[in-house]
């Protein structure tokens, strides 16, 4: 570590240290900047709105800055569906300066992440982040851009944060290797009343999601994009039927390619739900994900979970008797049919030790307050500086009395700009 970042980080443990004592059990105002909002369906989102929704329970504010609330936009390449924020940081400078938050938290790596982190170093407020996503390892899937330089970014974009909030122990160990600091684990959490296996409907049954299709039903749902490495589940040697919800950039081209593989489309909240129960097993074949919430959510509707060893799988399904972890270059079709034989009870009452309240208090935990007095001298400063800012613009003009030089008739000879 330079200097410069020690100091600044030996500052910002001081800083946090008092700012949490000193809002413990306070309700706070917080600031979240992300890449990632509606109408994005991705973990991240899912999980930040859990996240919200629990800790407005239990008395905290949120203003939330997203792509969608009237910034200029480009297409994310490769991904058209994902929209990049330009020259936002004037904007969310302005709503900082309105909101006043207690703390703020960044959570992508995308350009309006960018620009609150911009900010924040500006102003010298300090910031935690998100590890949500394997960003390197996603952009080098969709562009000839090196894996080394992916980290290389990630790691400079989280070097001043005083909490770098990673979904799994694995995960931490991953990233602290590669150099990375200040990292914390922080789990995840599942609706057990949304997912659970009182809607599983059994074949033949009316509503039954699968009607016409031969049983067992392997399910995976997700993006449908490159990164989730669908063609490994959808070559696997199986029974039955595999099944795929969801929709991305890959579905299309999918389809083409395995044609005796069904294709859903997306489905949400209580469809999405039966989906799951009524499945005999979730297959989950990503190599990138860095936790995977959906394995939560099928083990809390009762289905088996068969997936790789992977950082997210590797933390949850070890030990639960709820799945089966197959080695990266192993058999996950044979993974896959051992699920068969589990009990999928033991699957829900594995899923029910997971909770978003527990995950939301982590997370307010994990934010980076500045102390009270700190606290109180720094809106103050913004507060003056804002009032002066327009004076500034009005009164010089006002007080400039002096008598204006008369003006230099027009000539068509050149300056002479010699001494």
């Amino acid at each position: 570590m330079d200097s410069v970042s020690g100091l600044y980080h030996t500052a910002q443990a001081r800083h946090v240290a008092l700012g949490c004592v000193a809002l413990m059990g306070v309700h706070m105002r917080i600031m979240l900047v992300t890449d990632a909002w509606d109408p994005q369906v991705n973990g991240v989102v899912r999980t930040m709105k859990r996240v919200i929704a629990e800790s407005e329970a239990l008395g905290h504010e949120w203003e939330i800055v997203h792509p969608g609330q009237g910034f200029m936009t480009m297409p994310l390449p490769t991904y058209p569906e994902i929209k990049l924020a330009l020259f936002a940081r004037g904007e969310i400078e302005e709503r900082f300066n309105e909101f006043e938050p207690d703390a703020i938290h960044i959570a992508t790596e995308g350009t309006l992440g960018m620009a609150g982190r911009a900010m924040c170093l500006k102003i010298k407020h300090p910031f935690s982040t998100a590890y949500h996503t394997r960003f390197p390892e996603y952009v080098s899937a969709r562009l000839p851009i090196p894996i080394s330089w992916g980290y290389n970014f990630v790691r400079w974009f989280h070097k001043y944060s005083g909490k770098v909030m990673v979904p799994t122990p694995s995960m931490v160990e991953e990233l602290r290797v590669k150099n990375f600091i200040n990292l914390v684990a922080w789990g995840r959490g599942v609706d057990t009343d949304l997912f659970n296996p009182s809607r599983r409907i059994e074949e033949g049954q009316p509503g039954d999601p699968f009607e016409g299709l031969k049983r067992p039903i392997f399910l995976n749902v997700g993006r449908v994009a490159v990164e989730k490495n669908i063609e490994a589940f959808a070559e696997l040697d199986l029974p039955g039927t595999k099944v795929i919800v969801g929709d991305g950039p890959q579905r299309e081209e999918l389809k083409k390619r395995y044609p005796d593989v069904k294709f859903l489309g997306a489905r949400f909240n209580e469809d999405l739900a039966t989906v799951y129960a009524s499945a005999d097993v979730f297959v989950f074949p990503s190599l990138t994900d860095t936790f995977g919430l959906v394995v939560l959510e099928a083990m809390s509707s009762g289905t088996p979970v068969a997936a790789y060893d992977a950082t997210g799988p590797r933390d949850v399904i070890p030990g639960s008797n709820a799945g089966t972890i197959t080695p990266v270059d192993g058999d996950l079709a044979a993974g896959a049919i051992a699920c068969l034989d589990l009990n999928r009870e033991t699957c829900r009452k594995y899923a029910e030790g997971y909770s978003w309240r527990a995950c939301a208090e982590a997370f307010i935990e994990n934010l980076q307050p500045l102390p009270a007095p700190a606290r109180k001298r720094f809106w103050q400063k913004i507060r003056l500086r804002r009032r002066k800012k327009p004076l500034e613009l009005v009164i010089p003009p006002l007080l400039d009395l002096s008598p204006k030089p008369k003006e230099a008739p027009e000539t068509s000879e050149e300056p002479d700009d010699k001494p």
